[in-house]
């Protein structure tokens, strides 16, 4: 690894960006490994900001001011650093910019001329809503920002800043909206329809209450780019029948943020080429529609914090086994009435990678037994990544044993649990004891996050 030139280590500690223990730890090995991973570290510097390093990051960007720009009682505080590490950034979030320098408008203007000048090239830009500095006037705007591909903003953006945004930045390839039920800027259309490349849509609404007239235009402005859109994520249903037009979608994220609306738009719609399914509080019939109509290329579904009878739970997992042949992950409640499709299920998606089963056991008497001998006897050889939610109740261990038990010759299964009336220490002893006979490769008794890449 030491003799390895600097483009080869550069690709691979590229595959370790999401990694920031293990890049740091490599940063301590020669001036070479360091010199290689600081610009994948700080391409994205705000990623890894969590609680406590806050005044790591705002000491580090501070030490880049030159001594006029500080005042004489700070100066000597901050040692200068071994790298232009701001050089390296091509992510630029001014959410995080704010919360870092608060409310000192001094430092935060020198901070953000730090940031925009001739030799700046960012990628990706987020610009929080009361955003009202006026970029447009800093030397180096246009060199930073003109080739963004990645724009996220809330649509009460400053107008000024936008208008300027319209005409330098053309080839946006993701936008990310959060939209208010009043007070929207219109300018935002006009920064749509001039995209070249625009292929990923996030319209994020938090409110009940909509901006009708708005969301029209939004929606027309994506007319012109319909057979570009590969990616769709929304939280309302659409005012525009703009749904049937992207017939290229990939991937469609529907989160919800009201049980009360009908999503009477997924009915009928044809999506030929479909990848991913992620749908949260939207009604079963239109998204068992929807699957219906998709052309078997569906390998990602998520269907979530959404109750539903045994009529509509039969017809979900009889859509998705019947329409969905090369099925990898699903998220999915599952009846005790309908267990017997589960075993249809995993019978006809023999590609089946990672399945998340929530069980409602409030509600629902449930046959764990039943539901742990259908998995051992009908699990295709590529599944061994679960997730169990069962909310309300605990599993009998002897249920748990057994499953373990029938499991045995199988790939070590990968697990994560969530009970009621868990006992913590029972739980683990069982699970160490499966661990260490290599029935299990890893487990927890957290469900978090929602993809199977459980490390």
């Amino acid at each position: 690894m030491s003799k390895l030139n600097r483009d080869v280590l550069y690709l691979i500690f590229e595959e370790l960006q999401d990694n920031e223990k293990a890049l740091c730890s490599c940063l301590l090995v020669n001036k070479t490994w360091c010199e290689t991973i600081i610009p994948i570290l700080w391409k994205n510097p705000w990623k890894f900001l969590k609680d406590g390093k806050e005044k790591i990051l705002f000491n580090i960007i501070i030490s880049h001011l030159s001594d006029d720009n500080l005042s004489k009682s700070i100066e000597n505080l901050y040692q200068k650093p071994s790298f232009n590490y701001i050089y390296f950034c091509r992510y630029l979030n001014f959410n995080h910019i704010e919360n870092l320098i608060e409310t000192n408008i001094l430092l935060k203007n020198e901070i953000i001329k730090l940031f925009i000048n001739e030799n700046m090239k960012y990628t990706h830009l987020y610009i929080p809503q009361q955003f009202d500095f006026q970029l447009y006037l800093i030397p180096g705007f246009e060199q930073s920002f003109s080739d963004i591909e990645f724009l996220s903003c809330n649509t009460r953006i400053n107008d000024n800043i936008l208008v300027e945004l319209t005409k330098i930045c053309k080839s946006i390839k993701e936008l990310e909206l959060f939209t208010e039920v009043r007070n929207n800027n219109y300018e935002i259309i006009r920064l749509i329809e001039t995209q070249k490349k625009l292929s990923n849509i996030y319209f994020i609404n938090k409110y009940i209450r909509n901006d009708e007239s708005f969301y029209k235009s939004l929606e027309n402005s994506l007319i012109k780019h319909a057979n570009n859109i590969h990616y769709l994520m929304i939280t309302r249903q659409p005012a525009t029948k703009i749904l049937p037009l992207f017939i290229n979608l990939k991937i469609l994220e529907l989160q919800c943020n009201s049980l009360d609306i009908t999503w009477n738009c997924l009915e009928n719609l044809s999506l030929p080429f479909l990848q991913s399914l992620k749908a949260s509080r939207v009604p079963i019939k239109p998204l068992a529609s929807l699957i219906e109509n998709t052309s078997g290329h569906l390998t990602l579904v998520k269907i979530d914090h959404i109750r539903h009878d045994e009529k509509y739970n039969k017809r979900i997992i009889e859509a998705i086994y019947q329409n969905c042949p090369n099925l990898k992950y699903l998220k999915l409640l599952f009846k005790n009435s309908n267990i017997l499709e589960l075993k249809n299920l995993l019978i006809n998606c023999k590609y089946l990678i990672g399945l998340y089963i929530i069980i409602d056991n409030m509600r629902d008497v449930f046959d764990c037994d039943n539901l742990f001998k259908i998995l051992t006897d009908s699990s295709p050889v590529s599944l061994f990544k679960f997730k169990f939610a069962f909310y309300y109740r605990k599993i009998k261990p002897d249920s748990l044993k057994l499953f373990f038990d029938n499991w045995k010759g199988r790939h070590p299964m990968i697990l994560q649990l969530s009970q009621g009336g868990n006992d913590m220490e029972e739980h683990s002893n069982l699970m160490d004891k499966y661990k260490t006979e290599g029935i299990i490769e890893k487990y927890d008794d957290y469900l978090h996050g929602e993809d199977f890449e459980w490390i």
